[in-house]
């Protein structure tokens, strides 16, 4: 019988079931994925994992719903007993031929804690299964799917002994831009969000989204909405050129976004990280007259005032020095050191309010 887009019904035709999260079940089984996912924010009608509400996707721009529609984060998250190895069913879009000549478009990465323990790069299939080699130990590992082909992740199992979901860590979700989503990150592994998740032991939802992150008001009602132990916003060098934004209006919309968000979380940390480094735009105006210096300062204004006024579960980390130009892998974007020089400051930056 054919799966269910879920994974559900076939895991069930082979008589498996997920354990609770501790020991495992089923070794050599096929199990339900659903309690090894991680990074998750929600499902669509097919059960495919999204970043943004389904049922709010309208008010959304389109280019913030296309980037939502890519699992960015999702991970699965699992501890192994007796098994050599872990197998993934999957379905996920074939990619263009010139997409299948990148050496990273369909690469399954295995980790334990900050160490990628190997790599597997099946040929892209509309659905298949991949295999994973465990080390002698019992983990927990975790294992980043390859997010350009928006897998749905259908089945898993341990291979030669059982597998079980890995301890949940506090949820923090992370909203903003192209460098929130890891762009020319060399791995989703090391995208800053990622980075600092693993080092603070947090399950981490990534909701950035490439092009946009403009302070989006109904974005900021779906965080409202989204259970969250910790919130990052990282928003603002779209608003530089993409859509213009004077000083005064990013003051306001940051003023509004936060507000919004205190809605549906009055008493969770919120750390405010506001626009890196981006050399062409520091000193150079937009249309409306506004430079990133002075939209980054008009942001991190706003946060200091609304602490001012009472909310004492903000904090504000200043993005103008976290990167140098070497940092940079064309003007915008982090590279590798970039991202792991993001995640330090945010890293100390939540140790402390956690």
């Amino acid at each position: 019988m054919e799966p269910d887009v879920r994974g559900g019904t076939w895991a069930a035709e082979q008589g498996t079931e997920a354990g609770p999260e501790g020991r495992g079940t089923g070794g050599s089984r096929w199990l339900d994925p659903a309690p090894f996912l991680r990074g998750v924010a929600w499902l669509d009608a097919e059960g495919r994992a999204v970043r943004a509400d389904p049922e709010d996707a309208m008010r959304l721009p389109w280019d913030t719903g296309e980037r939502a529609a890519l699992p960015i984060g999702m991970r699965i998250e699992f501890t192994a007993h007796g098994a050599s190895a872990v197998e993934i069913r999957y379905r996920a879009r074939v990619p263009e031929p010139a997409e299948a000549l990148h050496e990273l478009a369909h690469t399954f990465a295995l980790w334990q804690g900050d160490r990628c323990l190997g790599e597997s790069a099946p040929a892209p299939l509309e659905e298949g299964c991949v295999r994973l080699q465990l080390p002698l130990s019992e983990g927990p590992f975790t294992i980043h799917p390859p997010e350009a082909q928006g897998p749905l992740i259908l089945a898993v199992r341990g291979v030669g002994g059982a597998m079980a979901p890995a301890p949940r860590g506090p949820r923090w979700v992370v909203h903003g831009d192209s460098i929130t989503e890891g762009w020319w990150s060399t791995r989703p592994a090391h995208a800053w969000p990622a980075v600092a998740g693993r080092a603070l032991g947090l399950d981490t939802v990534n909701l950035g989204y490439a092009g946009g992150a403009r302070g989006e008001l109904p974005t900021a009602e779906q965080l409202a909405r989204l259970p969250a132990d910790a919130i990052t916003l990282a928003f603002g060098t779209n608003c530089w050129s993409r859509t213009p934004f004077s000083a005064t209006l990013l003051y306001e919309t940051t003023l509004a976004f936060v507000r919004l968000i205190r809605l549906g979380h009055p008493d969770v940390p919120i750390l405010l990280l506001s626009p890196v480094l981006r050399p062409e735009a520091e000193a150079s105006a937009n249309q409306l007259g506004a430079t990133l210096a002075e939209l980054r300062t008009a942001m991190e204004e706003a946060g200091r005032d609304l602490i001012g006024c009472g909310d004492d579960r903000l904090h504000v980390l200043p993005g103008r020095d976290l990167l140098g130009p070497d940092d940079l892998a064309d003007g915008l974007h982090p590279n590798d050191s970039g991202h792991a020089r993001i995640a330090a400051a945010v890293t100390a930056a939540l140790r402390e309010i956690l």
